[in-house]
């Protein structure tokens, strides 16, 4: 089923900083954890309903690696720029991949509507109490396990179901949580500076894709109650960290899983004075033509 995956210190990034390479998750993404977590949950006459979801692409794949293994039929609605190695590995996994649309929002109403029509259930991607326990609630847990001496902990954000899931846990243990979003695209971070969250969201196109979109009333509360703030990261910070996680690090991260430590390596986050900073790296499924091309220009 799910990895218990690697909290790991690297010289390169100072000895206070760890990286939690969910990119070694299985489906290569933390959202496995969440998606097993929903469809878990499912009574029998939801699972034989079916589910339905919208996702860049790492979110579906939890959904279709938990459907498959718990017989329940699943449809993943994507963007057309969701990258192959995604749409591929969610088909790989036995669902039914439907792909339209430039961005997350229109996938996300369309599959509203398909579940709707079909009576299946919806799994949204953040806006979800067992989605979010199982991505960020658990994630806490592992890491206070992992590093009893776990001061701060910097995560991406893109709807906020992560971080709100781990500020909930954390911050009651005097952890700090900070996420960081590509300042093309940061619902979150404009919905804490406006007061009231962007339930509905317009931002830049960004490599991070899996960042992109709105974020929820439940997850802007979490994260404003719970969290440490949101910090910003440009689209060369993002793309110069992938280079440098493989580069130097030895590891394969895509660029939404890359901004996180894109935060830590521009200096957006600052690692806490004392203990282990953890920096989660989300996600690894990149394809090999974009993996190319980021480490040709970096």
């Amino acid at each position: 089923m799910l990895r218990r995956t690697p909290l790991v210190k690297s010289p390169a990034l100072g000895s206070g900083v760890a990286l939690k390479l969910e990119n070694l998750q299985v489906t290569g993404s933390f959202k496995a954890r969440g998606a097993l977590a929903k469809l878990s949950r499912l009574s029998d006459a939801e699972r034989d309903r079916g589910v339905v979801t919208a996702s860049a692409g790492n979110h579906g794949l939890g959904v279709a690696m938990a459907a498959g293994q718990l017989g329940v039929r699943a449809t993943v609605f994507v963007p057309q720029p969701t990258p192959a190695v995604k749409r591929d590995g969610i088909a790989a996994y036995g669902a039914e991949v439907v792909v339209g649309g430039g961005g997350y929002d229109e996938a996300h109403a369309r599959a509203h509507a398909a579940a709707d029509e079909r009576g299946a259930t919806y799994v949204s991607a953040y806006d979800d109490e067992d989605v979010i326990a199982g991505n960020g609630d658990s994630l806490a847990l592992e890491l206070l396990d992992q590093s009893p001496d776990l001061r701060r902990v910097v995560c991406c954000v893109g709807g906020g179901g992560l971080m709100a899931g781990l500020a909930r846990t954390l911050a009651p243990r005097a952890v700090e949580v900070i996420g960081v979003q590509p300042a093309n695209n940061c619902a979150m971070k404009e919905s804490l500076d406006l007061g009231r969250a962007l339930t509905e969201y317009d931002g830049k196109p960004t490599c991070a894709e899996g960042c992109e979109g709105a974020t929820a009333e439940r997850t802007y509360q979490y994260v404003l109650d719970h969290g440490s703030g949101v910090e910003l990261v440009s689209e060369d910070d993002i793309q110069s960290t992938v280079a440098f996680a493989y580069n130097d690090l030895g590891t394969i991260v895509e660029c939404s899983g890359a901004v996180a430590l894109a935060g830590v390596r521009s200096g957006a986050v600052a690692p806490a004075h004392a203990g282990t900073t953890a920096v989660i790296v989300t996600g690894g499924n990149i394809d090999n033509t974009e993996l190319a091309r980021i480490l040709a220009a970096y």
